[in-house]
Order: C-alpha cells, then sequence, then structure tokens
C-alpha cells in the first residue's frame, strides 16, 4: 500500500509471532519518528507445539489464534498498510503453516509474512541499532528466540554480517530439560550442541571482528535483570557474572518460584535452554561483556516499514543490487517498465491490490526476469525464478520472494495458472493480469530495439486480452505478429483469448 504525502497515516504497528513468545507495538508517527504508544506480550509458547513431523497441533493452534485474535481487537481498524506483522522460526518450519496463516490473517485483520532467519536478522539489527547512537563502532548483536538465535555484525544502522541458528531457547530446552531438572551433565551437552551450530560460523563472528557486544531478546533482558537485581552485575553481563548466575542453576535443579521469584514465571521452562546458548556464546566467541538493548524484531519492523511509507523501501535496493549482480541490461528493462507503466494506465483497479502496488511489482518483475541468463539460456526463466525464491533478499518475506520467482517463471513459455492459485491471498487472484501483463510487454520488446512503440491499447478483463495497434502498424511489423501469434497459442492452452488487432 502506498501513502499520498496528504495522507500518511498518523500510527503504526507491528506483531512479532515468535516461536516462544508473541509481540505487538503500536507507535505514533512524529515528525518521521516513532513514539511508541502500545505494547503487547503474550507467551504462546508456538515452537513447543511443533511436533517431530513438523506440524502444530491443534492445542498450540488455538492457543495462538486466540492471541492473534487479541492483537486484532486493537490493529484491525488501523488501514491496510500500517501494520507489519511477521512470523518467525516455528512458522518457516511448519507444514502446515498455510492453513494457520488463513486463519490468522482473519483474526489479525491484517497480512501476516513468513520472513527468513537472515530477513530476521537484518531487522533485529535495524530494531537495535535504533535504539544505540551510532558511533562508527563494529557491533557484534545476538538474539535469541524460541527457535532460531541470530548473529549479525554491523556498524552504526548497517549489518554487514548475518547468520541464523536453528537453536532457540524453547527448542533447546525441549531437547535438553524436557521436565524443567537442569543437571551438570544436561547443561553441559546443552552448551555443547549449542556450541556445534556455531562452530562453522565461529571465525566470523569470534572476538576481534567486532569492538562490542549486544545482546537483545526476552531472554537476554531476563538474565540481565537477574544479574542487576542480585547485584551480581552493575550493567550488562559479564563472564563472571555468567557462570555465578548458572552456578545458581545447578543449586536450584530447576527454574521455579522457590528460587526464581525474580523469573518471570512464563519463562521458567524457557530459561536453561536460553542460559545454554547464552554460554556458549560467550565461550565460543571469547565474548567478556555484554550490553543489553531494548531494541529487537517488533523496533526493526516499525523503522522499516516507516522506510516504506515514505518510499525509501529497501527491496528497491535489494533487486538494484540483483540487477548488477546478474548484470541486466537495465536499458532493456526500463523500456518494458515503461510499456507496463502505459498498460497500467488503461486498466481500472478495484480488486485487492490498487495500481501503484501492481506497478511497484511490476517494475521490480521487469528488472529481474532476465536473472536466469546468467546462469543458462535454456530455460532461464526457471533459473530466475529458483533464484529469487529461494536466495536471502534483503526486505522481502518468503511470500514476497514466491510472488516476484512466479512472475519471472511465467513471463514466458508455457503458461501456468496454477502456479497463481497457490500463492497466498490476495496474490492468488491479484498476479494473473500483472503476469499476463508482463508476458504482453515482453513479448512486444522481444527485438530490443531502442525505437518507442506505437500507442497501443489494452482491455484485460476475465480470461481474455485485446490488444489494438495503429492502423498499418502489424502489417510494417511481421515479425511482432508473429511473436503474438505464438503468444496467443501459450496462453489459449491456458484457456485465456488474446486478441490483436
Amino acid at each position: 500500500m502506498n501513502f499520498a504525502p496528504e495522507n500518511l497515516p498518523s500510527q503504526v504497528a507491528a506483531v512479532d509471532l515468535g516461536s516462544n513468545s508473541f509481540h505487538m507495538i503500536v507507535a505514533e508517527v512524529r515528525a518521521n519518528e516513532l513514539v511508541m504508544v502500545d505494547r503487547l506480550r503474550e507467551m504462546v509458547r508456538l515452537g513447543a507445539g511443533l511436533t517431530p513431523q513438523r506440524s502444530l497441533t491443534p492445542e498450540v493452534q488455538q492457543r495462538a489464534l486466540a492471541c492473534v485474535e487479541r492483537f486484532g481487537q486493537r490493529l484491525r481498524a488501523m488501514p491496510p498498510g500500517c501494520v507489519r506483522a511477521v512470523g518467525t522460526n516455528t512458522l518457516r518450519e511448519a507444514r502446515n503453516a498455510g492453513a494457520f496463516l488463513v486463519a490468522a490473517e482473519r483474526a489479525l485483520g491484517h497480512p501476516i509474512e513468513i520472513i527468513s532467519g537472515i530477513e530476521e536478522a537484518r531487522l533485529i539489527y535495524q530494531g537495535v541499532a535504533q535504539s544505540l547512537a551510532p558511533d562508527g563502532k563494529r557491533r557484534l548483536v545476538m538474539d535469541i528466540g524460541g527457535g532460531s538465535t541470530e548473529y549479525i555484525i554491523g556498524i552504526d544502522k548497517t549489518p554487514l554480517q548475518k547468520e541464523s541458528l536453528r537453536m532457540g531457547c524453547v527448542s533447546m530446552s525441549l531437547e535438553h530439560f524436557p521436565d524443567g531438572k537442569v543437571t551438570a551433565k544436561r547443561f553441559k551437552k546443552a552448551v555443547i550442541a549449542a556450541q556445534r551450530e556455531l562452530e562453522p560460523f565461529e571465525h566470523l563472528f569470534r572476538k576481534g571482528a567486532w569492538d562490542e557486544a549486544v545482546g537483545a531478546s526476552g531472554t537476554l533482558r531476563a538474565v540481565h535483570k537477574l544479574l542487576v537485581g542480585r547485584a551480581w552485575s552493575k550493567g550488562g553481563i559479564g563472564t563472571g557474572e555468567l557462570h555465578t548466575l548458572v552456578d545458581a542453576m545447578l543449586a536450584a535443579g530447576k527454574v521455579d518460584k522457590a528460587q526464581f521469584a525474580d523469573v518471570d514465571p512464563d519463562r521458567y521452562l524457557s530459561l536453561p535452554g536460553g542460559l545454554a546458548i547464552l554460554y556458549a556464546t560467550f565461550k565460543s566467541l571469547d565474548i567478556a561483556h555484554m550490553r543489553v538493548s531494548d531494541g529487537a524484531l517488533r523496533e526493526g519492523l516499525l523503522y522499516d516499514l516507516l522506510g516504506r511509507i515514505h518510499h525509501d523501501d529497501i527491496r528497491g535496493r535489494t533487486v538494484m543490487a540483483l540487477a548488477k549482480r546478474y548484470h541486466i541490461d537495465l536499458d532493456h528493462a526500463g523500456r518494458v517498465q515503461k510499456t507496463l507503466g502505459r498498460f497500467l494506465e488503461q486498466l481500472p483497479f478495484a480488486g485487492p491490490i490498487d495500481r501503484e502496488t501492481a506497478a511497484q511489482w511490476l517494475d521490480w518483475a521487469a528488472t529481474l526476469y532476465e536473472i536466469g541468463l546468467d546462469i543458462a539460456h535454456s530455460g532461464y526463466h526457471k533459473h530466475g525464478a529458483y533464484v529469487l525464491e529461494n536466495a536471502d533478499l534483503p526486505g522481502f518475506s518468503r511470500q514476497d520472494q514466491l510472488l516476484l520467482a512466479t512472475l519471472v517463471r511465467l513471463h514466458r513459455r508455457k503458461f501456468q495458472p496454477k502456479l497463481i492459485k497457490d500463492l497466498n491471498p490476495p496474490w492468488n487472484e491479484a498476479a494473473q493480469p500483472l503476469a499476463l501483463l508482463l508476458r504482453l510487454a515482453i513479448v512486444l520488446h522481444r527485438s530490443r530495439h531502442a525505437a518507442e512503440l506505437p500507442d497501443i491499447r489494452i482491455a484485460l478483463g476475465g480470461a481474455r486480452i485485446d490488444l489494438r495497434f495503429p492502423p498499418g502498424w502489424l502489417d510494417e511489423h511481421p515479425l511482432t505478429v508473429a511473436d503474438l501469434e505464438q503468444e496467443a497459442a501459450y496462453l489459449g492452452a491456458a484457456e485465456i483469448e488474446l486478441t490483436f488487432l
């Protein structure tokens, strides 16, 4: 959703459907700055409801949907484009996440995106960076989630190195402390398991690659609160203080109200696993001290959303970086984009997406539809689609990447409506006209000539497309006629009629 300058939203919101807890924050937009006005957090333990077959149990789905419904009561009335909601590791892993998302989006009243671990790391860093003053130093940022842990090195607001590892406070606790009992043997096994996950990336994040370590997430804040509350630390988390806390937990044998009254009861089950990950990280990366930040994924989401609202969308920069990497002919892409713009001007938009959103996605697809040529000429549309669906693309959710990949996949040869039907709403309906427009614009520029196309009139409705050229123009361009005839045959096989005069 694109906003006109005179119609910018006064409030924005972010929702983080994490593997341990769900978070919602609402902020007022004041002079391009965000002022937090509302926060909600509920411990849902989504990750604990993921079966060995990677399916969310009915019980955890019911608990999660009840929480999302409560968030929806606060957010449902907010305009489209003012709320960003994302799911993280558990929803990345769950085989039945698609069915759950349909119900969750209905309860929330806004779309929910599934983001990759690397995109989660980028957004976490952005949230942390907004809470810290820029100083030009290299920062190591660590965030322990319920199902994954992210490590990022960056300078000020720019992330330089990002990794997301499949270990979190919930998953680690379920594996090593399933009954809540904490023994030295169990803790040692958990620490070694975390170190093994870190081992391939240790050389990237070890001390010497950064000047300062910063922790984010509820687990880090809970540990910090314990240390400060017991006067074991005056600020931050140090190696000695961390050892003291581990010894106290091992002596207690479990995390409960009797020994840890200063811990939120919601964290009793997940704290041992989170502490093992933190201990392993200090040990493997040679961390002596870590400060703790209030910024996290949800704050990063808000600032990313603010950038989109003000037309500073990182996705545009990602597209141009890809175009450079894959040696795209930007002059040719620009001609395709211009023709698409003329087509869009002639079409009504009364459906689930507006004209500006359609233009944005078509611009990106027109820029990137030839990236597969850098891999192989044969089947290059398939190669390009594979890259777009599977690469780490900053700013793009998994659903975003699948949409872009589908547009590129369908830009030539056989047209397969089923690929569109498999997209998430509203794109399972809205993407077909965009795919058809892209195909036609590419066909009309197949010669790659720089000469301007004539004024072409287009009508698009249902399963029929009509193109009208100036009198005599097609007679003078028999190759274009042949290209359009071939395109009509491809579309006809999908029961879409293309006529041109």
